[in-house]
């Protein structure tokens, strides 16, 4: 259901009202039904792929590479992976029980919350829009959809496609900009969803907290990557084991390889031009390394990307004016322009901005205090590789920490010492795409996770069900009170039932 009219709180009303009855009917309960609605979004993007290929380079210059990376095949991987264990996961789980209680049962049993909403975000509109979808329908709720208004084509294809293959009594697309996203919040929903930016996700705790609604957010921050060196053994090994290309002076003396190189540029220019809340904002290296570090950057972007900005190559360009202007005011703040190192140029007509890398920027300065969400990344230079867990404390938790180090110890060390939703060792952006692996922020990242079983879990309630029977009941649980049923009592609470017949009958637990 496509929405034209942002005023129309009428169709919205409707909308939740039929999805409540929807959700009543038990019909969203049967796992014939959450298989079959599974099977038709693997339908609808097979038979959709070339579409949706030439929706998201229109409106984000993404090359149909890119966009099936990112986008297509990443759903159908999710889609994939919930088929296989939906079985499991809606399965009773069986749950251990005092001895007090002899003889019972307990088990978990999971249930869908009822009606909820997901509001997309533009930079990933497949991704961020149907991989929760995935979840809720798992866990058997109805949806309300929302996609981001900022792409519109990608959001009106979805409204007009997405019911010619799911159910459209239980899964609604709502369009539209501020004002639906206002009316929708006024709703009460069994859970929302959201995807977006701190300043949004405020509106939205807001109005949840008005209804004691459950929220997950997928924030974002300022995603640091940390590039530690490789000891010279590990490069003589990689070397003559793995066959990696190893740079010049000085970093020869202790090895980079050139797939570090690529994994850098690829999480921070890769997804979508930088404007990925998983993406890295800056990276933390070594002084004395900083320029072997650049050198190889420079060459490597050339040859992913060129070096021309009017004929740039598998680049994604910025969104919409708004958030290119933005971008562009970040490079025109004079204390920032002096730092650049590469790049800078701009094509305002394409709203495109090159692959730019600016070196130790003013900290106080708006590029390193607000998250970029674009293709500028600040290289931020330090004594020692180990300053960089103080300097990442020092500003607010972030969604992802990426560190290039086959140091062991100093692993150990920002796993221990440093806060974030993930850490990824010697990559970026691959855990985006692993379903037994929970994806969420803490802090002001978010909260709440999903992917695989956790977004089933998301949308899910686990109800305790403890089931006794009539025919046993242990005396020292009711009055009158006395001294032999307070032994009784601690020893029930210390031993399980084995150890507790041991015990009376005055015989040793092995």
């Amino acid at each position: 259901m496509a929405m034209a009219d942002a005023d129309d709180h009428g169709m919205i009303k409707r909308s939740v009202e039929e999805l409540r009855q929807t959700f009543k009917s038990y019909k969203t309960r049967s796992i014939d039904w959450r298989k079959a609605q599974l099977r038709s979004i693997l339908r609808f993007l097979s038979e959709n792929e070339d579409t949706l290929f030439q929706l998201l380079e229109s409106e984000l210059g993404k090359h149909p590479v890119e966009s099936y990376r990112d986008e297509i095949g990443v759903v159908k991987k999710s889609v994939d992976h919930a088929l296989s264990c939906i079985d499991q996961w809606v399965s009773p789980k069986k749950g251990r029980l005092p001895l007090l209680f002899f003889p019972a049962s307990g088990k978990v049993l999971p249930e869908p919350l009822g009606v909820v909403l997901i509001i997309g975000s533009w930079n990933f509109p497949l991704t961020v829009t149907l991989d929760p979808l995935i979840g809720a329908i798992s866990a058997g709720n109805t949806v309300v959809l929302k996609p981001s208004e900022l792409v519109p084509k990608c959001s009106s294809f979805l409204a007009k496609m997405l019911p010619v293959y799911l159910d459209s009594k239980a899964i609604k697309v709502i369009e539209g900009g501020r004002e639906v996203t206002t009316q929708l919040l006024e709703y009460k929903w069994d859970k929302i969803f959201f995807t977006g930016s701190r300043n949004v996700a405020k509106i939205v705790l807001s109005a949840a907290a008005k209804h004691l609604t459950p929220v997950t957010l997928e924030l974002g921050g300022k995603c640091p990557a940390i590039f530690d060196s490789l000891p010279n053994s590990d490069m003589k090994h990689l070397e003559s084991h793995i066959g990696y290309n190893w740079t010049i002076s000085p970093l020869r003396i202790y090895g980079v390889p050139k797939v570090a190189i690529k994994r850098i540029i690829g999480g921070k220019w890769g997804p979508c031009s930088g404007q990925a809340c998983i993406g890295i904002d800056y990276l933390l290296v070594e002084q004395k390394f900083a320029s072997s570090l650049i050198e190889q950057l420079k060459k490597t972007i050339k040859r992913f990307y060129g070096d021309d900005v009017r004929n740039l190559k598998n680049l994604a360009k910025i969104v919409n004016r708004t958030h290119f202007d933005r971008l562009r005011n970040l490079l025109e703040d004079p204390a920032v322009a002096n730092c650049i190192v590469y790049g800078g140029s701009i094509d305002e007509a394409n709203l495109i901005i090159e692959p730019t890398i600016l070196l130790d920027p003013p900290l106080d300065a708006e590029i390193m205090n607000e998250e970029i969400f674009g293709p500028l990344l600040p290289i931020i230079t330090l004594d020692n590789i180990k300053e960089s867990i103080e300097f990442i404390n020092s500003k607010p938790k972030p969604l992802a920490v990426y560190a290039f180090t086959k140091n062991e110890n100093f692993k150990k060390q920002i796993l221990a010492e440093t806060s974030s939703g993930s850490v990824t060792f010697n990559d970026t952006m691959v855990q985006f795409v692993c379903d037994d692996l929970p994806f969420g922020g803490v802090g002001q990242s978010g909260f709440g996770r999903y992917h695989g079983k956790y977004s089933f879990d998301t949308f899910s309630h686990e109800k305790a069900v403890l089931e006794r029977s009539f025919y046993f009941e242990l005396e020292p649980r009711h009055p009158p009170w006395n001294n032999f049923k307070l032994e009784f009592l601690r020893l029930a609470y210390d031993f399980n039932y084995v150890g507790l017949v041991l015990h009376l009958l005055g015989l040793k637990r092995a």
